[in-house]
């Protein structure tokens, strides 16, 4: 059995976060961050949960990161994200001075670590973060496939039961 690389080590941890999303009925998208080898802030997405734009996986684990670092500068940490990060958490991120940040699937979308935008090694800025791409790439873009397949399902089943009650 091939042994782990550090990146995958914690891109399992983001997977486990995103499963917790999924299991909530949010799409599934989990981040951890790492300072000196040790998570100090996970999170998962809850939009839907929470209802407000603001609940992604990077805000919620910056936040706790945060706290634990007792500081908003987050220099020496690492962030791991199953999905490329949006304008909004891609800008938290270069906030937060992040030192490197590991993807695990591209957003077409709305990537912006290279998609869309560049914003997490845009030269304007004061800070830019080292990215990684394509960790445990199969698995992480599996699980969004996965669940949206199930949604569109769904969705199609509520859509005929409406039909169904409308119909009677």
């Amino acid at each position: 059995m091939k042994k782990l690389t550090e990146d995958e080590k914690y891109m399992k941890a983001a997977l486990s976060q995103a499963k917790r999303a999924m299991k909530l009925g949010e799409v599934p998208i989990g981040c951890v961050i790492v300072y000196d080898g040790k998570i100090i802030g996970r999170g998962c997405n809850k939009r839907n949960t929470k209802k407000t734009t603001l609940a992604h996986a990077e805000i919620s684990a910056i936040a706790k990161a945060s706290k634990v670092m007792g500081d908003w500068r987050l220099e020496d940490c690492d962030l791991y994200v199953t999905l490329e990060p949006c304008q909004m958490c891609a800008g938290a991120i270069i906030q937060a001075r992040m030192r490197r940040v590991i993807m695990g699937c591209k957003s077409p979308k709305s990537g912006c670590g290279g998609t869309l935008l560049d914003i997490l090694q845009n030269p304007s800025f004061n800070h830019q973060a080292e990215v990684t791409e394509g960790v445990l790439e199969a698995e992480c873009s599996g699980l969004l496939t996965d669940f949206f397949k199930d949604l569109r399902v769904r969705n199609k089943l509520e859509k005929q039961e409406r039909q169904n009650k409308q119909g009677k």
